[in-house]
Parts: structure tokens; sequence; C-alpha cells
């Protein structure tokens, strides 16, 4: 049976270790923390991951805080550290194609069940960013912003972010149309630009509504399976998007090449 935690005194002076070393006093380590990178984005994977540190080790991680929050070069140095440093950890990488068969909602929480899952350390406790999860094998609790309040989970932040980050700026070099090293993937004008000339290549989310309106612009259908009732009803967009244009489809190259390149 899943345990939930007795009432513990969490110490502010702990800072975004608190949580952690709430936990820990009563028990309950280790504790796992699980973020996601790409859920807004209209293009490229989704990206979750997990993580564990080691207790007591806050001095090494000095400047940890939400992925978004750190300069793309902070971000990086972070990456080595929890790599170097984390008592474990585990990245998930769901291709666009998974996310339009499943929903962006469904691949996120069972990626985040798979990335607890192929951790080596079995967790105590695990802290989930935002959302409950259910069907986790350990006791585990959303936390409202939970990159900045909880180190574990501002670890798994870095480790999602950085490696998406990374698949998209390789992308870039397969589909430089769309300049998804700049936006990565998320629905700036420049990017909505981008879909109105070339409509979408199989790296888009073809379920959702940017997306499937500028394939229906040029004529194409998606090169992968959307399953019926998972279409986004709109995706937020960072400007006008622009009147459409004439142009090509970029690319139909499926997302396998995608997941291979993850995993090589």
């Amino acid at each position: 049976m899943i345990r939930k935690p007795p009432r513990v005194q969490v110490r502010q002076t702990a800072g975004i270790w608190a949580f952690e070393a709430a936990l820990a006093r009563r028990g309950f380590g280790p504790v796992a923390g699980v973020d996601e990178a790409g859920r807004g984005a209209c293009a490229g994977p989704l990206v979750v991951a997990s993580c564990v540190l080691k207790p007591g080790d806050a001095a090494k991680f000095d400047g940890l805080t939400d992925s978004k929050l750190l300069t793309a070069a902070a971000r990086d140095r972070m990456f080595d550290v929890v790599l170097k440093r984390a008592l474990d950890y585990a990245v998930i990488v769901i291709p666009a194609a998974e996310v339009d068969l499943l929903g962006v909602h469904v691949a996120n929480i069972e990626g985040m069940r798979r990335a607890v899952a192929q951790l080596g350390v079995h967790p105590g406790y695990v802290l989930t960013d935002g959302f409950p999860v259910p069907g986790l094998t350990a006791p585990n609790m959303p936390v409202v912003k939970g990159d900045r309040v909880a180190a574990c989970v501002a670890a798994a932040s870095v480790l999602a972010k950085v490696t998406r980050d990374r698949i998209m700026t390789a992308l870039h070099e397969e589909l430089p149309v769309y300049g998804f090293d700049e936006h990565k993937g998320y629905s700036t004008p420049e990017h909505a630009a981008a879909l109105a000339e070339h409509g979408p290549s199989a790296q888009h989310r073809w379920s959702y509504a940017n997306v499937s309106a500028a394939a229906l612009r040029h004529g194409l259908e998606s090169p992968h399976p959307v399953a019926r009732g998972v279409v986004a009803a709109a995706v937020v967009q960072n400007g006008p998007t622009p009147q459409t244009s004439g142009g090509r489809l970029a690319t139909r190259r499926g997302a396998d090449s995608m997941i291979t390149r993850a995993e090589a």
C-alpha cells in the first residue's frame, strides 16, 4: 500500500532542498524529482526526466533552480554537474508521433511513469512538478512550481530541457527552414511564419491546431497516426499567425530517426 508521509516541518533555511530534507527525516528517502520539457511546443519530442540527488550535496549545486530561469550556459554547466553528482537519473524521449497518438497529457503522464521506473535506485518518495501522476510505484506528491522549490525536481528539469534543446538543435541541421535551433519548436511568430510557408514536417505535432491548420492549407496529411479525440483545440501564439503563402513540405521523414538519435 502506498503511504502518505506524516506532517513534517519544512525548514525554510533549507531553501530548495527543504522538501528532500523533510522527507528524509521521516524515512522517506531517497527522494526522486520528475519534470518534463516541451509540453507546450508544437514540434519535436516531449522529454521527461527523473533525478535522485545525494543528501547533503547542496553545496555542489549552487545556483540550481528551474531550468527556464537559467541561461543556456548555466543550464549546460548544471547539466554536467547533475550527470556527475546525481545518485541516479533517467531521461525519456517521447517522439512527436507518440504525442500525436496518445495526446500530450497522456504521453506526459506515461513518460513520468517510465522515468521513475527506469531509476536503478528505487525512490522512497517521488515529487512531481505541478500535477499528480497516478500509477507510480512509490508514494508521491505534486508540488506547485516544483522545479523552483525542490532540488530534485529542478535537477530533473535541467536534464529534460538540455536534452530536448540539443535534440532540437540537431533537428535544425535536418530541417533548417523552421529555425528549431532558435525557438526549439515553440509557437513563436518566426515558427508560425515557417509553418505558413513550408507546411509542417514529420517532426511537428500534427494533433496541434496550428500545425493541422498549416497542413490543411498545404493539402498535406499527417505522416503518422493521430488518435481521434487528442487534437489540441488551440496553441498559445506569441504573436499573430502570418497569412499563408505558397510553399512545400520540407520533409516527411518519420519520427524513428529522432528515437534512434536520442537513444544513441
